[in-house]
């Protein structure tokens, strides 16, 4: 038989690994095929760095989306919350999932999230769009969502619940998030100039992580002259603030720059 070679133990150093600066912990839907994609342009939008570590969780969700369906992820929550390990100590900690924050309530998302990670900051992206008009100072605001109508109105009640008025509002009025994830951009540049348009609305915002709009908002905020808004912009710009960053990256939007 063959010697086996001695097996040597080595040396080694140790430092404090990735996200020196922040970690920073999303968990996200099952179906959503786009926020991954663009949290990571917006975070590290010339390549990875170390100093700011992104973590992603997947939660259960049924591709039909329906006001049933929303609620449902709340018994999913702390589970998909205990696959970010606490040991990692996040800084900030997001639900992202517009809709099903809306439904099942921003402030229930917070205590199930802190249940397994009590000292993260917690976001979603209803929570970060009101924190995103706040920061703008906007009050009126166009609304565009891919969602069934129920969906839609459950959203536009949200927000206006919170004290901001809906100018106009507009939706691609599909429960399929396979479906929402395959709307063009262009379609959705072409959906906010039509609701963003109208003298009386200083903003819109683009409801929905599936939604590929982070490609088309700088060209709409150019072409409207006036603040657009998205959930996975917003989500992840409350994401980066609370976890005390002040990173600007490019063609991002206006809210970045405020």
């Amino acid at each position: 038989m063959p010697v086996s070679p001695h097996i040597e133990t080595l040396p080694f150093s140790s430092d404090d690994g990735l996200g020196t600066t922040a970690r920073l912990g999303m968990i996200i839907l099952q179906s959503d095929q786009t926020i991954e994609h663009e949290a990571a342009q917006l975070i590290h939008p010339h390549g990875a760095a170390s100093q700011i570590a992104l973590y992603h969780s997947r939660i259960p969700n049924d591709t039909e989306v329906n006001e049933d369906s929303l609620r449902q992820m709340s018994l999913e929550l702390p589970q998909a919350a205990s696959l970010l390990p606490s040991r990692f100590a996040f800084d900030a900690i997001g639900y992202g999932c517009t809709s099903g924050a809306t439904m099942i309530g921003e402030a229930e998302v917070e205590r199930l999230i802190k249940t397994i990670h009590p000292d993260a900051r917690i976001t979603n992206p209803i929570t970060a769009c009101k924190a995103a008009l706040a920061k703008l100072g906007i009050k009126r605001l166009a609304l565009l969502t891919p969602y069934a109508v129920p969906v839609t109105q459950a959203m536009q009640d949200n927000l206006q619940d919170a004290g901001y008025e809906i100018t106009s509002i507009a939706t691609f009025n599909q429960s399929d998030d396979f479906k929402v994830a395959r709307i063009s951009s262009q379609s959705i540049y072409e959906a906010v100039i039509s609701v963003g348009q109208q003298a009386d609305c200083d903003a819109v915002f683009v409801s929905c992580t599936s939604l590929r709009a982070l490609p088309i908002i700088a060209k709409a905020e150019r072409a409207l002259q006036k603040p657009v808004l998205s959930s996975n912009q917003v989500f992840i710009w409350h994401l980066m603030r609370l976890a005390g960053l002040q990173d600007c990256p490019d063609n991002a939007g206006h809210l970045f720059e405020a």
